[in-house]
């Protein structure tokens, strides 16, 4: 989120340690931050909207606007896919594309004003508001792990389950080594939902953190520093995106080619 125009407080770490602190429910491990899924279900009903209105509106033969944007994208992606896989997928590419629209509205959230909507919540009686989604580690475990769940869905669709069950065990040393091989396959399978999550949420948590951070500074300082920080955070917002839009489609890809 982007910095304020003045120092926030005299203690800065409470000013930090308040910010950081979600809207929930429940304690522990079984705590759940209302705030995530709340931001992140309205940004996917307006995506919802927007595609819904644009889908009532095509026009094949002289498309404009919004639906120009959208097919430019759309067929970008469609090739990232079509490489990746061999053969055009009809649900990787769709699935692909809203994974990518998704992640960047929600990262894009940062560059809200730091204490914005936090201040005008504690009106209704909240007190913490954390308005990132990105920047918590259920959010990006929720995505990472559907993904993983996509990617074993492929992995019986292709192989079957008995094809599925021999990568583990004679990949990649054979028959002789079964033990190793099933180690070091879980350990395979089990880095690709945690490099998507804390990827994602180490990058985004960051620039939250600088933010916070830039708000703290004078306010002869504070604008200047937010100003610049927002501009590379943009780029990080956007890469990051990309990237777990790449390594989604290169995971199903994977799934998809093992089976040759």
């Amino acid at each position: 989120m982007s910095a304020v125009s003045g120092p926030a407080t005299a203690n800065p770490v409470k000013y930090i340690q308040h910010h950081l602190g979600n809207w929930h429910v429940g304690h522990g491990f079984w705590s759940v931050n209302l705030d995530s899924i709340l931001v992140a279900a309205v940004l996917a009903g307006i995506i919802m909207l927007i595609s819904w209105r644009i889908g009532r509106n095509l026009d094949l033969d002289r498309p404009t606007g919004m639906q120009n944007v959208l097919e430019s994208l759309m067929e970008f992606v469609d090739g990232m896919v079509q490489e990746a896989f061999g053969s055009r997928d009809p649900f990787v590419a769709p699935l692909a594309f809203t994974v990518f629209v998704w992640v960047f509205l929600m990262n894009s959230l940062d560059l809200v004003p730091v204490d914005l909507v936090p201040k005008i919540l504690s009106y209704f009686g909240v007190e913490h508001f954390r308005l990132v989604p990105t920047a918590d580690p259920q959010t990006t475990f929720a995505l990472s792990l559907s993904v993983f769940a996509l990617v074993i869905f492929y992995n019986l669709k292709i192989k079957g389950p008995i094809g599925y069950l021999k990568t583990f065990l004679f990949h990649p040393f054979g028959k002789w080594l079964i033990p190793v091989n099933v180690l070091m396959s879980a350990v395979e399978e089990i880095a690709k939902p945690l490099s998507l999550a804390l990827r994602l949420f180490g990058n985004m948590f960051t620039g939250e953190l600088v933010f916070l951070l830039a708000a703290l500074l004078p306010f002869y300082v504070a604008p200047l520093l937010g100003a610049v920080w927002g501009i590379f955070e943009m780029l990080v917002i956007t890469l990051q995106a990309f990237i777990f839009m790449v390594l989604t489609i290169m995971y199903l890809s994977i799934a998809h080619e093992e089976a040759h």
